[in-house]
């Protein structure tokens, strides 16, 4: 017999930066994004780093694209490792 994988509920995460002529080249990174399962999509998106995207602003992603916000790499790892705890 091989293993056996249970598959628990994940969050819902988007990768999101922020379009072009919002911010400058430099600052358009790509943050990760906690969604609702449920609902409308919230007035404010709160990245994992703490910045705060209004929708009209943003740009979702079919993945980490360009330069990730490393803020958002390091904090989303510590999230994901508390939680296996």
């Amino acid at each position: 017999m091989g293993n056996v994988i249970h598959a628990e509920p994940a969050e819902l995460v988007a990768v999101i930066r922020l379009r072009r002529g919002v911010v400058g080249e430099c600052r358009r990174v790509s943050h990760l994004v906690p969604l609702p399962a449920e609902g409308p999509i919230p007035e404010q998106l709160i990245a994992v780093c703490g910045e705060i995207i209004l929708p009209a602003h943003a740009e979702v992603l079919n993945g980490i694209g360009g330069m990730p916000c490393e803020a958002c790499l390091g904090r989303q790892s510590r999230r994901q490792h508390q939680a296996l705890r």
